[in-house]
């Protein structure tokens, strides 16, 4: 197979890339930095296995991309807009908290931290040797402060009026690593090769692979892997099209994101288009479809993914952590339930 002469691009905490083979024509849309976590089910302290999870959740932290510059939602809208309400207005309400994303502004990723809490519909990840189905995800929230995604991973405590006081427990991180959104043009020969698709493509830096690594092996996290990522039509309701559609149910119409003009012109009368650009996923309520591609990003796409390769953590840095045997960190740093 032809090879090409590697290249490498590095910057911060987002690792290399090696673009290593000719015949793949792939362009690198993002780079980043991920994050994954999940949550022990309601009123337990901790997760022994997979049934005691109550949710995955990914952080992608964008550094750089085709674009310096990307566009969000509005800082007013969204959960955003109702943590800004939380903390500086005068009224003290609670605004919007519910409703998707809406509205614009500019982010230089290079210069000012811009973080997206997406959740998964599963459990877990798509699983790489069922590569036909579909997993089912979110925008939970897109922020500038970090705060605002350690707040949303923390536990809480609530009365409800069914079944009174309930308690959660801080969110445990489970993988941290480098990230890419690739634009992919398909081969072959026909109308339909020339579309282009998206992937969303990671490494894992932590847990080392030394490590137990029970969770990971679990919730299908792997190594590295390659998925394809679908963004869905907010104005097309319901489920997902086709067989499928009764397993995603989708979100309700008013937490859907609510998409500038040109990026929902994108989708035409089509219900999913790609990540493309990558912008899609900085509205709250945007819904994605993440289907498993590979476990070998470099055979599939010519694409070899190094990290930093740290003695520590970007994650306890980035959320001014010291003490690295807590609970919230045994998944991460010992492969360990906690």
């Amino acid at each position: 197979m032809p090879r090409k002469k590697r290249h490498r691009v590095a910057n911060m905490g987002q690792g290399h890339d090696l673009k290593t083979r000719d015949d793949r024509p792939v362009e690198i849309l993002e780079r980043g930095e991920i994050f994954m976590f999940y949550r022990p089910k309601v009123d337990r302290e901790e997760a022994h296995g997979p049934d005691d999870v109550q949710r995955l959740y990914i952080v992608l932290r964008p550094e750089s991309g085709e674009r310096p510059v990307e566009e969000k939602q509005d800082p007013l809208s969204g959960k955003e807009g109702s943590k800004k309400q939380e903390s500086g207005d005068n009224s003290g309400e609670r605004v919007g908290a519910s409703e998707g994303g809406h509205g614009s502004q500019e982010v230089n990723i290079e210069k000012e931290p811009l973080l997206r809490l997406l959740v998964m519909g599963k459990k877990s990840l798509p699983d790489p040797s069922k590569r036909s189905r579909p997993f089912w995800g979110f925008v939970e929230m897109v922020a500038t402060r970090i705060d605002d995604v350690k707040e949303a991973l923390r536990g809480e405590d609530y009365d409800t009026l069914t079944r009174g006081h309930r308690h959660t427990t801080e969110a445990r991180a489970v993988g941290e690593g480098i990230y890419r959104i690739l634009r992919h043009k398909s081969a072959g020969k026909g109308k339909s090769s020339s579309r282009n698709h998206t992937h969303l493509v990671y490494k894992l830096e932590f847990p080392r692979e030394d490590e137990k690594n029970e969770p990971q092996h679990f919730l299908n996290i792997e190594r590295e892997a390659s998925f394809l990522i679908q963004i869905k039509n907010p104005d097309q309701g319901g489920g997902v099209s086709g067989s499928s559609s009764s397993r995603f149910r989708g979100l309700q119409s008013k937490r859907r994101a609510a998409f500038p003009a040109h990026l929902q012109g994108g989708f035409g009368q089509r219900g999913f288009c790609p990540a493309d650009p990558p912008d899609f996923l900085n509205y709250e309520g945007c819904e994605f479809l993440l289907i498993a591609a590979s476990d070998d990003v470099e055979e599939e796409l010519g694409l070899e993914l190094e990290t930093e390769s740290s003695s520590c953590s970007d994650l306890m840095r980035m959320f001014e952590m010291e003490d690295d045997s807590t609970a919230i960190l045994r998944p991460l740093l010992r492969g360990t339930w906690a």
